[in-house]
């Protein structure tokens, strides 16, 4: 590990090197990329200074036990190895999980979009309850979100929401939310009282800036039309919505929740460029998954990842089998141990499977 980590310090100083030459800062696509290594490779050097730190003090210490004639002082100091031993251990652990390499994309912000599935009304109100459930958790991790495109369910709730997350290193915590949800309770308009189940898919993408995929102007239909949905006369009245169609791939955007034309349009091409970006990156993982069968995050969306089960108040993680009797909190954005479980299981897999020292 100390080899390795090494080689991690040497990267991290011809990276810090590079960055402040002429021809990294003139090329911004280039510069980008370096600087989000170096951010990454950062971490780890801070934490291998420590690490080396501690070794030293511990080589210290025995070199006294082996010398030093005071009972007094030998008590002292192996005291003070023993703790040192043990801040070793973990902070080996800890490193290790840190030399997992990470999917590079785990630093961007992220493209969050719910549809309603099967269910009807049903679904649609549960995409809903999903919608609120992952602003909240943006709440408490203080991440700021902001609408895209919405399309409203006939009873309530969302057919579909489609939501930006401005917040670094949201996609690498969102991303295991990709799949489908499923919820299973007594709908209002159940008259029996009968259970019925119902389900929304979730898919998040990582934001795609424009030094991460070009996309050619000509190549872009775009497409005005009136905005629907509650937001004042000007929303109703004016050609602000934006629908843009990427003519090569056939991947569609749009955006209506602002009433400037031109914000929707940045919205949406954000959106497309993020669209278009992902299905490159899903042909990664794909391949990814391949090398290893049971990791957690293949991005596959057509899998039952999760089911929320209001009678008995339970949430069931199922790529895990991880079940937690706290629904009610759980639907109110507490959703961090289902991901930081879902990390670990997929850092377990990668060191499983010889990633990491």
């Amino acid at each position: 590990m100390l080899e390795k980590l090494e080689l991690i310090k040497k990267r991290w100083e011809e990276v810090e090197a590079e960055l402040s030459t002429s021809d990294v800062m003139s090329d911004m696509k280039r510069f980008a990329q370096l600087n989000r290594e170096y951010k990454g490779l950062t971490k780890i050097v801070d934490e291998y200074r420590i690490y080396r730190n501690v070794m030293s003090n511990i080589e210290t210490n025995k070199h006294i036990l082996a010398t030093e004639k005071d009972e007094e002082m030998r008590e002292m100091t192996k005291m003070d190895l023993d703790e040192l031993l043990q801040r070793q251990k973990d902070m080996e652990e800890q490193i290790r999980l840190m030399l997992v390499p990470e999917d590079p994309e785990d630093a961007k912000h992220a493209i969050v979009e719910i549809r309603g599935g099967t269910g009807g009304d049903e679904a649609a109100l549960f995409a809903g309850d999903l919608y609120r459930m992952y602003t909240r958790f943006c709440e408490r991790k203080g991440w700021k979100t902001e609408v895209v495109d919405v399309t409203e369910g006939t009873a309530g709730g969302y057919k579909e929401v489609v939501f930006n997350i401005l917040a670094e290193g949201a996609y690498g915590q969102m991303k295991y939310e990709s799949g489908v949800h499923r919820v299973q309770r007594v709908p209002d308009t159940e008259t029996q009282g009968r259970v019925h189940t119902s389900a929304a898919s979730v898919v998040v993408l990582p934001e795609a800036d424009e030094f991460d995929v070009e996309i050619n102007m000509n190549d872009i239909r775009k497409d005005l039309f009136c905005s629907s949905g509650p937001g004042g006369q000007s929303v109703n009245t004016t050609y602000s919505a934006v629908r843009l169609t990427h003519i090569p791939t056939g991947v569609v955007a749009q955006c209506q929740d602002e009433k400037s034309q031109l914000k929707n349009f940045d919205k949406a091409l954000s959106v497309l460029r993020s669209r278009i970006y992902e299905i490159e990156h899903a042909k990664l993982m794909e391949e990814t998954s391949k090398k290893r069968k049971t990791m957690v995050a293949t991005g596959d969306r057509s899998a039952k990842i999760r089911t929320y089960n209001y009678p008995q108040g339970r949430v069931t993680e199922h790529r895990i089998g991880l079940t937690i009797y706290n629904l009610p909190n759980v639907m109110n954005g507490d959703i961090q141990e289902f991901i930081d479980a879902l990390q670990l299981a997929e850092n377990a897999e990668k060191m499983k499977d010889g990633s990491v020292v």
